[in-house]
This record gives C-alpha cells, structure tokens and sequence, in this order.
C-alpha cells in the first residue's frame, strides 16, 4: 500500500460522483496555504458536497494579507463536473473554486476565479460584514505532499470503543473518517490587476462523514504546520467536559520519517483574539516527551458571534510557529462561546 494514504485507498482520495445513499453523509475538502515569506495566505477554503445540495454547494474562501486586508467570499455555487479529462471522479467545485485532485495522497490543485469582498480583519472584528466593494481574484496552486496522511478513524465500530465525552464530541468531528495531509506547494496569484509568484506550505483536509455541527457549541482549538526540515505537527481538540469526561483531543508529531499519536497540552483556547499577535504556543505530549511549539498569528480572518457557528466567535489565521529555533507559517483555527472571548480591536 502507498505509504502515503495513512491506511486508505488511493481512490479513497477521488470523489463521490452521484450523491451518498445516506442523506446526511457529505465529503468536505479544504485547504490552508500561506506563502513561504508570510505575506500573505489562505486561512481556509472548502466545499461540501452534500446529498441535500448536491448541485449547488456550499463553499468559502479567505484570503489574507499581513497588512490586515482580507479578501473573502462565501455562499453557494453551481456544482462543477466531477470527471477530468482522463474520465477519473478528481474534481471538487462550487462556484468561483476548484479542487483537482492530480495523484492520489500525492499531488493537488487549488484554483479561484470569482468576486471577492475587499475589507480588512479590523472590520470583521467589529461585525462589520455588509457593503464592502467586490473586486476580481484569480489564483491556481500546485501542491505535493510532504507528510503521509494522518487518518482520524471515527468510523461506528472506532466510535463505540471511544469515552463519553469524545463520543459527546465525535458527532461533531463526524462520523467516518477524516485526514489531514501537509503539503509544499507554488503558485500566483492576481488581483488588483498585478499576478505575484509564491511558494507555500500548507494542510489539506478530506472527510466523508455523518456530521453534526450543532454540537460545536461548546467551542475548539485546531493547529498545524509542516517545517522546512520535514517536521510537522497537528491536534484538534475540545474543552473539558463539565461533568468531567475526557473531551476529544488527538493529534500528531511526525518526526524521522515517523508519526507519533500525541495529545495537546496548554493549548490556546479563544479567550482573547485581534488583528494579530496573538501568543498560540501549544505543548504536544506523545512518545518523544513534551514538544513545546511556539506560535503568534498573523494573516488573520475571524467572525463575531457567527450565524453560520452558531453564534460561535471563530477565528480562521496563519500563525508564524517556531519549534527549536525551527520557523514556520501554519493554521489555527479556533471558535468560543461569545461570553468567554475578548476582542481587541
């Protein structure tokens, strides 16, 4: 087997061409991609594929710059066709976006050709959402995978053999299985009229699953990055339960050629958060001890109390990580109850 599908098959990373039998059960893809100089990045784009809007589909896309801009647009769009050109089910769509899925756990393509909303984080730390000028963005990247994938099995039989509190959690993670691979990557972009050449690092993340966003109430923390030496880490986690169950908290180190399960420690829940600057440090505890990771963001995007999470604060950034004197531009991505959080404008 392909040591770098984690498990999976490598058709496991194409894409369903008619809609699941089980009306509840979608694909999501999205990216996380930041320029190697830190100028700039992408804080997510994705699309759902979903029984119930099979043809036109949920998508956002955010793009960052560490000046403060933010471009970001989000909605539905028409559906693309699923086949390329050699008939294979390896296209993702919606709209303005288009994922393209070149060689199995191996290599990918992200493209954006659409209308954007030009405004700024300060603005979107105020709730301020409505009447931004909309202005042209183009990009296409090519992506290679640096790190197999790393595979949370929460298949039925993987969740009954789980805690109280994760199971509380799994319904919000998803029920079936999710990857998380990091990547190198180059590529353009173009807006205001003038195309700039980047190279990039980044994380990409596929599932099919049974989902149940309306447990994400209680809020989560998620961080990854892969590091000029091949180095890479990864967790999501949820806060403690009140009744005192384990929540959810997985992640990994990958290290020497090797993956290693770790859990997070003193990671930064969202209790403060602006433009930039915040200290997002995490402690990683697997079998190679304490890994103590450094991390303040930049290239952030956020939304105040979220209809779409729920009345949720989120905050979708890059963060600029340093792992024994190692740098690095990574994601974090991390939503509160609106009560718990401070926003510093």
């Amino acid at each position: 087997m392909d040591s770098m599908t984690g498990g999976l098959r490598p058709e496991d990373d194409y894409f369903f061409e008619q809609p699941s039998a089980c009306a509840w059960e979608r694909e999501g893809t999205s990216f996380w991609i930041f320029d190697d100089e830190g100028r700039f990045g992408i804080p997510r784009n994705g699309v759902e594929a979903e029984p119930v809007s099979w043809e036109n589909r949920r998508y956002q896309a955010n793009f960052a710059f560490a000046d403060g801009r933010v471009l970001s647009d989000m909605g539905a769009g028409a559906m693309h066709p699923v086949q390329d050109a050699s008939g294979r089910p390896a296209v993702l769509g919606a709209g303005p976006l288009t994922f393209r899925c070149v060689e199995p756990f191996r290599r990918w393509q992200v493209g954006f050709d659409g209308e954007v909303s030009d405004t700024n984080i300060r603005n979107q730390l105020t709730g301020q959402t409505q009447g931004f000028p909309r202005i042209p963005l183009r990009y296409e990247i090519e992506l290679e995978m640096v790190v197999p994938a790393y595979i949370q099995d929460n298949s039925p039989e993987a969740f009954f053999k789980r805690g109280k509190g994760e199971q509380r959690d799994g319904l919000s993670v998803g029920l079936g299985w999710r990857i998380e691979q990091l990547f190198k990557g180059k590529g353009w972009f173009e807006v205001d009229g003038r195309r700039q050449d980047f190279s990039a690092s980044g994380m990409r993340v596929k599932r099919r699953s049974v989902r149940t966003d309306g447990l994400f109430l209680r809020g989560h923390c998620w961080q990854t990055a892969v590091f000029p030496d091949g180095r890479a880490f990864g967790y999501l986690a949820y806060p403690p339960h009140d009744d005192g169950f384990e929540p959810w908290n997985e992640g990994f180190i990958w290290q020497d050629g090797r993956m290693y399960p770790a859990r997070a420690k003193r990671m930064p829940w969202l209790r403060q958060f602006g433009t930039s600057g915040d200290d997002v440090s995490v402690e990683l505890h697997s079998e190679l001890g304490v890994t103590r990771i450094e991390g303040t963001t930049t290239l952030a995007t956020c939304r105040v109390s979220s209809k779409e999470m729920w009345g949720l604060d989120l905050q979708q950034s890059g963060v600029r990580y340093t792992w024994d004197g190692e740098t690095a531009y990574g994601m974090i991505e991390r939503s509160a109850r609106p009560e718990q959080t401070t926003v510093i404008v």
